[in-house]
């Protein structure tokens, strides 16, 4: 039977989510700090696959996956400001002044998950409009297959105008949302 658990975080304990976020923005300037970052995220989420970690652990950090494939994925094209960012929010998981450090057995993971989860809420809004371009890719991928056509010919053009609707829609949803509504991370 499951069991849900609510953790209150207090302003202090926030803070020091935000520190390490604050100080990923530094290290993204970096191009080598950057790709380091990208990687440990990943040595992370490929960790958690092969360790046996609780279900609420493992489940929150393989959703840092969408993340990265956001910032890696040429067709979605983000900002650099906005790759930096989400760069900066995974910082979190290379700071090696982390909450709890990751070799404590059973719990050095507990803090990467609450983390994790403060992010993947921050970023809804950048989630799901990337869900959303994914899903019309394929679907359009499908359509276009379907009909004999080639999916790859003027491909650019049916991308971006999806693209620029979502970026759009997800920039002005962004911008509603810090409008002081409430604690929100400075991610982007």
């Amino acid at each position: 039977m499951p069991l849900d658990i609510t953790i209150t975080l207090s302003d202090e304990d926030l803070q020091k989510f935000q520190d390490s976020v604050d100080k990923g923005k530094l290290a993204v300037a970096d191009e080598s700090s950057a790709a380091a970052i990208e990687n440990k995220a990943a040595e992370l989420i490929e960790n958690a696959r092969e360790l046996e970690l609780p279900q609420f652990i493992s489940e929150r950090l393989f959703k840092l996956q969408i993340l990265l494939n956001m910032i890696k994925d040429s067709e979605w094209k983000l900002s650099d400001e906005e790759i930096n960012s989400i760069r900066g929010a995974l910082y979190y998981f290379v700071d090696p002044e982390d909450v709890i450090p990751d070799h404590i057995p059973g719990i050095g993971f507990l803090d990467d998950a609450m983390y994790a989860e403060i992010v993947i809420q921050e970023l809804q809004i950048e989630i799901k409009m990337y869900q959303e371009f994914c899903q019309f890719r394929i679907t359009e991928e499908n359509r276009r297959r379907n009909r004999g056509l080639d999916p790859h010919v003027g491909r650019e053009d049916w991308i971006a105008d999806k693209r620029a609707i979502l970026h759009s829609r997800m920039r002005e949803r962004r911008r509603l949302s810090t409008g002081g509504r409430g604690w929100r991370m400075r991610l982007l």
